[in-house]
């Protein structure tokens, strides 16, 4: 997918790009997938915000993505590749033989009218969802599960994929795309391929207006506060942090700080830390 890059006849188009949405093939979602997706604007239950920086954006709909991917040995053909405002990824609309129409993440590749199926017998190719302990060692995956049957969950911005570095036993050796390696049980699924819209990691944005369409509000710096409302407010003119090191608005350390438990129960499937 390109970019499309414009002529500076204002300061903010000067360094704004665009894709060009050339995997885009189906411009209308399918109304039968569609949720309803309410806006809290980073607010709980009580009404106060406990996300800041959050509200207003385009009115958007959720698209019930399947991620499972269920319906074993039955082939069903791509009708479109469409745009998703929930991800970073696109998305593709299938139809299954008996008439179901479901949607996947589009991996590269995906072109209208392919045909794509799941199970023990697919084929290693673009699109198709199997059990680890089916594919072969080398392989590019993605939209991975962490249990059997519970949905992918690992590897689904665009762009990314995963790699199959070994099989022993009933865990599977694979390397994230943070460099973490990580053990999966090779009864889990994964789909063959790396997912599409590449580009995504070059759109500049280029003005304020279009990151308040995304329904992310101005963040202020801590220094430039009071000292009631930051820990690093405070201070006649521009002031340093005035601590050993930057903390968050709650007075917890910040930039570098480990929250990880030392003792969280999947740190025994971890065995290399992402660099």
């Amino acid at each position: 997918m390109g970019m499309k890059h414009f002529k500076p006849y204002t300061a903010s188009r000067r360094n704004m790009t665009v894709s060009t949405f050339e995997e885009i093939t189906k411009k209308t979602p399918e109304k039968s997938l569609l949720a309803k997706k309410k806006e809290k604007a980073g607010r709980n239950s009580y009404g106060r915000i406990t996300v800041r920086h959050q509200g207003g954006g385009n009115r958007q709909k959720y698209r019930i993505i399947d991620f499972k991917r269920k319906k074993d040995d039955m082939p069903a053909t791509v009708i479109g590749i469409e745009y998703d405002p929930n991800r970073s990824a696109n998305i593709a609309l299938i139809q299954y033989e008996d008439g179901e129409k479901a949607y996947i993440l589009a991996p590269i590749g995906l072109k209208d009218g392919d045909k794509v199926v799941s199970g023990e017998k697919a084929d290693i190719k673009p699109g198709n969802n199997m059990p680890i302990s089916n594919i072969p060692v080398g392989t590019l995956i993605h939209n991975i599960e962490l249990n059997p049957g519970q949905g992918g969950k690992l590897v689904r911005a665009a762009g990314q994929s995963a790699q199959l570095m070994a099989k022993e036993d009933k865990y599977a050796h694979i390397r994230l795309p943070s460099g973490e390696m990580r053990l999966v049980m090779t009864k889990c699924r994964a789909t063959i391929g790396t997912i599409g819209n590449t580009d995504h990691e070059n759109v500049k944005l280029g003005k304020a207006g279009r990151k308040r369409n995304m329904g992310i509000r101005p963040t202020v710096r801590g220094s430039v506060m009071n000292p009631v409302d930051h820990p690093h407010g405070g201070g006649e003119g521009r002031a340093p942090v005035g601590r050993p090191g930057p903390l968050t608005p709650w007075g917890k350390p910040a930039l570098g700080y480990k929250t990880r438990k030392k003792n969280k129960i999947s740190n025994k499937f971890i065995v290399k830390r992402r660099k």
